[in-house]
């Protein structure tokens, strides 16, 4: 799969552009402050329905205009697709596949797979476990339809069975409305952490290869999957802290607190690992990605790098790069001087400056 172009209009700091990707590697170059994010995400959100800043559609819309369009053309398995998406500032985007309109962001996961890979993601060990479960989210809802429509009703049902908590503490008879939301917290949160667990088992044979090659066969790196409640204990769990969470009026029992743990050669380097360490991990973990992708739908996704060589040293720098070669890939830096140093190929190079882009080739 790879796309071909990509058009948009009032889109963050872009009145108008339209951009043709080569299949290969595609370099976006420029100071800071100029754009070259704002491209990647509209790629991303055009594949995903999601800003992977977590932005809404209001923030992404240029200044002083009402909606923005996104109008991208993608070939997978020699078919085209054009999938055009209308952000507006108070309503629901809209969203057509081959100018089919779609109900569903779900409709639209399979079409293209996308990694993005940015600075931040080098912080995903170290920092809290809302964004490992981020992780895990964003991967499962490319590759899993089912995925995708049990997380939206299990965060549905907690967003409902928090509210309920809350207002039990001004009527205590509506107590009796709990097992009802417990019901749907038990089928949709153990469907998740039954997907999660899969998951986790799939990824770590391909993350233990890579990152045996990355540290020199020096260290062995394994993810350990720390569900907050096993599908077998969950309905247990929930009646043993009923009384906390009415206390507390808030969910404490469920997916929405899993945590994932990384283990080099029997280490919590969460807690003891050094920053070279947790940053070698988390390399390994978007290029397992890869792998894992590659394996479940039998082709390769697009790759996004937002910056990430600037955060490297040379060696992980060269080791990434290297890895790559054969996917379609887009690529934001400040300067040419890693790829040049690294005499790695460039298919196509795009100057940003000011919301303006510029091909070199």
């Amino acid at each position: 799969m790879f796309i071909e172009s990509i058009e948009l209009s009032d889109y963050r700091n872009y009145s108008h552009l339209h951009i043709d990707f080569h299949k290969g590697t595609n370099v976006l170059y420029g100071d800071n402050a100029q754009g070259k994010t704002n491209i990647l995400e509209a790629v991303y959100v055009c594949s995903t329905t999601k800003s992977h800043r977590g932005s809404k559609d209001k923030e992404i819309i240029r200044f002083g205009a009402d909606e923005s369009h996104i109008k991208m053309m993608v070939r997978r398995d020699g078919i085209p697709y054009r999938i055009d998406m209308h952000l507006k500032k108070n309503k629901a985007k809209g969203v057509a596949v081959n100018g089919v309109p779609i109900k569903k962001a779900s409709e639209l996961f399979g079409i293209v797979n996308m990694i993005f890979f940015s600075p931040e993601d080098l912080n995903i060990i170290k920092n809290g476990p809302a964004e490992r479960r981020r992780f895990v989210d964003l991967e499962l809802c490319q590759l899993n339809r089912l995925y995708v429509y049990n997380l939206a009703q299990y965060n549905k049902t907690v967003i409902q069975r928090n509210k309920l908590l809350k207002d039990i503490d001004h009527n205590a008879s509506l107590k009796e409305t709990l097992p009802m939301w417990n019901e749907q917290l038990l089928k949709y949160g153990t469907e998740l952490i039954i997907m999660r667990s899969k998951f986790i088992k799939e990824l770590n044979p391909l993350i233990a290869e890579i990152h045996a090659g990355l540290s020199g066969g020096k260290e062995t790196l394994s993810i350990a999957y720390e569900p907050n409640v096993s599908p077998e204990n969950f309905r247990e769990q929930l009646a043993k802290n009923q009384f906390q969470e009415i206390r507390q009026r808030q969910t404490l029992t469920g997916p929405h607190r899993d945590d994932l743990n990384f283990i080099v050669n029997g280490t919590d380097i969460r807690r003891f690992g050094s920053q070279g360490q947790q940053r070698t991990a988390a390399l390994s973990l978007k290029l397992a990605e890869i792998e894992l992708v590659k394996k479940i739908v039998k082709d390769y996704p697009v790759l996004l790098l937002d910056d990430v060589l600037s955060e490297l040293d040379s060696k992980r720098q060269e080791h990434l790069l290297s890895e790559i070669t054969h996917i379609q890939t887009l690529i934001t830096c400040t300067g040419l001087d890693e790829f040049v140093n690294s005499k790695f190929r460039m298919d196509k190079i795009f100057k940003i400056v000011e919301g303006t882009v510029e091909s070199e080739d």
